[in-house]
Formats: C-alpha cells, sequence, structure tokens
C-alpha cells in the first residue's frame, strides 16, 4: 500500500501527509460507501486543524456527515463508533510520533480498525474524486459533548471505588489531559497529573508511553502506588510501580491474564501478543497453562487474532492493550483504569504483581533512505539466517520495516545478554552500511 502503514497513514505533515491525502482519505470513504455518518476526533498536535478540516471537505463534497468531538482519545472515537451508529469513526493523530507528525486512523462500524484489504481498496479511489451537486453536499458539525458518553463508559468499568490509590498520570500533553484525570479523581484515587494540559508543541516529547524518566521520578518523590503514561491518543499505556520501576505492555498483559484466570473468566486460557512479546512472559504465562499466540506487529493485526481464537486480551511491549469485552482497540486509560482496579483488589503493591522476569531485549532503530530497499537486501537476509542458525533456538532475532515511519527496526532477545548485544551491532552495522550505498 501506498498510503497506509500498519496504524492508518502517518507521516511529517507537508512531507507524507498533507491536505490533498486528507481530502482523498475523506473523499474516498464516500465512494466505500454512500452518504456515510463519520464521528471524528483528534489529539493536541498543531496541525490537527489543518488534516481535520481537509479531511472534512473530502467527506462533505462527496455528501457525508462529519461530526466532529475535538480532542479526544483514540478508543474515544472507537466506543462512540460502535455505539452510537456510525459508519466510520476517524482519529487525528500521529499516537506516539514527533509534533511535527500526524495522521488519520479508521475505524469501521464496529469500532475496528479498517483491514488491509479495506484500506487497499480505499486507496484504489484517491484522486478518483466524488463531488455531488450543491443540493446533496454534506455536512460538518462540532460535537464536543459526545465525549461525555465515553468518560462515562470508563467510569462504568470499574466496579469499586480506588479509594486510597495514590496514582501518577503522565497525560503526555495529548488527548488523554481531556478524560483520564477527571475520570481517576471521580472513582476516588489520590491523583497527580504531569504534562497535564493540551500541547502541540509539546505532544510526545521526553514524557508519556515513550519516555517514562519523569514519571519514574514523580512516582518516587510523591511515594505513589502507581504511575501511568499515554501517548498522544491514549491508545498506548506503559505503568511504573511504587519503587519507580517500569511495568511494559508485555507485563500488563500477564497481570491481567493471570486476574482473569484467578475469577475463571480467562476465555480458552489464551492471550494474544505479537513477535515482540518476550520470551520470559512467554514462558510464565505457559507454567500456568496460558498460551500466547503472537500476532504480527500492530494492533489491528492482534484483534484479529484475539477475534480468530476468542481470547479476551491481546496487545504488544510498546503498550497498546486490547481488552476485547470493552473495546475491539487498543485504550490507554481503561486499561490504567483496570490495572489500578487489580492492585485495589489484591491488596497487593504492582512489583509483586508484575514479578517477572523478562529475558534481555536489545532494540535499534535505523533511520533509511529506503526501507522496502534495505529490508528487502538479500545481503541482510542472509546475515540474519546465520545468527539464528547461530543462536541453536536460545535466542530469537527480528529485523522489522517500520509501518509508520522510515526506519528499520531491529530486535534480539535472549538470556545471555552479551549475545543479543552482539546481534544488534552487527545488525545495525550491516543495516547502515546498506542504506549508505543507496
Amino acid at each position: 500500500m501506498r498510503y497506509f502503514g500498519t496504524d492508518g497513514i502517518r507521516g511529517k505533515v507537508f512531507q507524507e501527509i498533507d491536505q490533498n491525502i486528507a481530502f482523498d482519505c475523506g473523499n474516498a470513504l464516500c465512494k466505500l460507501t454512500k452518504n456515510p455518518k463519520i464521528v471524528l476526533g483528534k489529539d493536541s498536535r498543531i496541525s490537527g486543524d489543518y488534516i481535520t478540516l481537509a479531511f472534512s471537505l473530502g467527506v462533505i463534497s462527496g455528501g457525508g456527515i462529519v461530526e466532529d468531538v475535538g480532542i479526544c482519545p483514540t478508543a474515544g472515537i472507537a466506543y462512540l463508533t460502535k455505539t452510537l451508529g456510525y459508519d466510520y469513526g476517524v482519529v487525528i493523530s500521529a499516537s506516539h510520533n514527533p509534533p511535527d507528525n500526524n495522521g488519520i486512523k479508521i475505524f469501521n462500524s464496529k469500532g475496528q480498525k479498517l483491514g488491509d484489504d479495506v484500506e487497499l481498496e480505499l486507496e484504489k479511489y484517491f484522486g478518483e474524486h466524488i463531488v455531488v451537486d450543491a443540493m446533496h453536499l454534506g455536512k460538518f458539525a462540532s460535537k464536543p459533548k459526545l465525549i461525555k458518553k465515553y468518560i462515562q463508559f470508563l467510569h462504568n468499568s470499574i466496579k469499586k471505588p480506588l479509594k486510597n490509590l495514590k496514582i501518577v498520570l503522565d497525560c503526555c500533553f495529548g488527548a488523554s489531559t481531556i478524560v483520564a484525570p477527571y475520570v481517576f479523581k471521580s472513582l476516588g484515587a489520590d491523583v497527580f497529573v504531569i504534562n497535564k494540559k493540551p500541547d502541540g508543541e509539546k505532544i510526545n516529547i521526553k514524557c508519556g508511553a515513550t519516555d517514562t524518566t519523569m514519571l519514574k521520578r514523580v512516582v518516587k518523590e510523591k511515594k505513589a502506588d502507581l504511575g501511568l503514561a499515554f501517548d498522544g491518543d491514549s491508545d498506548r499505556i506503559i505503568a511504573v510501580d511504587e519503587l519507580g520501576m517500569e511495568v511494559d505492555g508485555d507485563k500488563i498483559i500477564y497481570l491481567f491474564a493471570l486476574d482473569k484466570q484467578k475469577q475463571g473468566i480467562l476465555s480458552k486460557n489464551v492471550v494474544v501478543g505479537t513477535k515482540l512479546t518476550n520470551l520470559g512472559v512467554q514462558n510464565k504465562l505457559e507454567s500456568y497453562g496460558i498460551k500466547t499466540i503472537l500476532a504480527d506487529i500492530g494492533d489491528k493485526y492482534v484483534i484479529e487474532e484475539i477475534l480468530k481464537n476468542g481470547a479476551a486480551i491481546g496487545g504488544e511491549k510498546s503498550g497498546h492493550i486490547i481488552l476485547s469485552e470493552y473495546l475491539p482497540t487498543g485504550d490507554g486509560i481503561l486499561c490504567g483504569l483496570k490495572l489500578a482496579e487489580i492492585i485495589k483488589n489484591e491488596n497487593k503493591k504492582l512489583s509483586q504483581l508484575a514479578d517477572v522476569k523478562l529475558y534481555p531485549q536489545y532494540n535499534v532503530n535505523c533511520v533509511v533512505k529506503d526501507k522496502n530497499a534495505v529490508i528487502n537486501n538479500e545481503k541482510l537476509k542472509k546475515q540474519v539466517e546465520e545468527i539464528e542458525k547461530m543462536a541453536q533456538g536460545k535466542a530469537r532475532v527480528l529485523v522489522r520495516k517500520s509501518g509508520t515511519e522510515p526506519k528499520i527496526r531491529i530486535m534480539a532477545e535472549s538470556e545471555n545478554e552479551e549475545f543479543a548485544k552482539k546481534c544488534v551491532n552487527i545488525l545495525e552495522n550491516l543495516v547502515k552500511e546498506i542504506n549508505n550505498s543507496l
């Protein structure tokens, strides 16, 4: 696909995404569905209005309706789409990417991200504009109050108050600022918020789910029970325990799985992870009789496996966690609430609950000129094969192209820390060599 990656359309504004692409995307939805009704939200990026207006103009030109919620978590748009009968839900966001990036995420009427086949069909209509006559143009309406329905959904997901829990929230200057502090406080938690106002210039910079340095420090300073970091559109979450140690998506999946198994409601005793899910977590879950199914990287592929296997829990190391009984997409705020609920119900420290040994895993991201040319290089493929033979099943390596950025991502994992480092170094140097030759 030319425009869509693993999580919608995404890239640097004016380079990978601009008003023309946004218009084409909105207009193409009118080719897939006649006069579609679309609910739309965005994160706090400066370019949010620019992309929103261009996208909406494409929809209106094709006879569709756009109802704009304003700044809203991605999961909030998925929820509203599913429950209020919209044809599509659209989020203008580049998720965890830098402030000068933006993107377009699209949900179907069930609140699920579009599959690759639908995205490919949608792309075929880019540039083939459908423009209705003046008497049949669509409409645009501002609907900021719709977010209250999502807030109520989050509140209702928790059965008992969170009183006496001290929680630090890192709202990343993004979409969670509008929702998370209010919900946690309304449920009785003692809440301290950092990076708490929408700020399109600061979103995702040295904060949130991609950088928990500040959160770790504040959790220890405040002697909090729990720290929760969201990304720009709040579909990711990374936790920090009371000792200031990070609890990533893999450990959160482990916690949710054990909690549901204890209640006797872990569907089919399976969870869904990805090819990056830590072997330490997989082995620990297996010791409890829980199987980990590995999906391709990307939360839309995780939900595909969840639906295929009837699983209740799935997610990624990066913090996309899907609780399918609530929503068919990642929801950082919902997961944070449910994690706090487990701590409250168990009356244990998060460090005790998340006590699972992770295998050393090293990740490197290499910025490249042409990620397709690099990933398809025969020399790189042979080097990966040689390392796998050398590992003899005691380690694993993964080299892949980013679905959202011009990067090659390299991962090596092994009980032997030095071996994992060596693998990454070899592959990183080779990727740089190939890139320089392009």
